[in-house]
């Protein structure tokens, strides 16, 4: 499957935010993509619940989907309406994301999310 590396996760994310707003909490972390390749791992920081929420994409042939996951949570959230807008902004923020980020993926290719060769030969070892 594809993946793209930090750098360009870094990029897109920040263009993002440049064009919509609201998104300058999102960060990209480092995610390892096997075979000695690191991905980024879009995170998106909910203030008005306990939740983890990330944007990933998940294989689909050669291609890739991006979803949304959001980690569960134990416990009751109790929220006022005005919380409860809140979140809701945040989750749009974050399907607009995701969204943006698919559009970003078609087609591209990423060099550096790919091994080097000094990387699988050491794997090979």
């Amino acid at each position: 499957m594809p993946v793209h590396s930090k750098k360009t996760l870094d990029h897109w994310v920040a263009e993002f935010a440049a064009a919509r707003g609201g998104a300058e909490a999102v960060r990209v972390v480092v995610q390892e993509a096997g075979s000695g390749r690191e991905a980024g791992l879009v995170v998106v920081p909910l203030e008005n619940a306990p939740n983890t929420v990330w944007i990933e994409p998940q294989p689909d042939g050669d291609e890739m989907d991006w979803h949304v996951v959001i980690e569960q949570s134990d416990g009751v959230l109790d929220l006022s309406s005005f919380e409860l807008n809140a979140l809701t902004h945040e989750l749009q923020i974050a399907a607009e994301l995701c969204a943006f980020l698919q559009e970003k993926s078609l087609g591209y290719f990423d060099s550096e999310a790919e091994p080097t060769a000094e990387a699988e030969s050491s794997t090979a070892d």
